[in-house]
């Protein structure tokens, strides 16, 4: 029997257009720290919960997405989700993806 899916929620900052992803509290810019949704229902219910922020003007698009856990911790499984984690991609060099380099 395939295990269930792992999902986390992400949206983009509305000001800055930063990516970020939900946890208890709020939300936050890193994947790491994000809430990981192993019941359809809970995640559901975060996305539900994810519109008090769009109208407190907060973020804007949220969506759920699928990852894997591996030993270094969730994984995103769509090169989509793996590109928005890392920051962006316009300067490697610099800012956030200058972290994985």
């Amino acid at each position: 029997m395939p295990l269930p899916a792992l999902k986390v929620l992400t949206a983009n900052r509305l000001r800055s257009g930063d990516v970020l992803y939900w946890k208890p509290d709020g939300w936050t810019e890193r994947l790491a720290d994000a809430a990981v949704f192993a019941e359809d229902a809970a995640a559901e219910a975060a996305l539900a919960g994810a519109q008090a922020s769009i109208a407190a003007n907060q973020v804007v698009t949220p969506y759920l997405f699928e990852v894997r856990q591996t030993k270094a911790g969730f994984v995103p499984l769509k090169e989509r989700e793996i590109i928005r984690s890392l920051g962006p991609s316009v300067r490697p060099d610099t800012g956030k993806q200058a972290a994985h380099v």
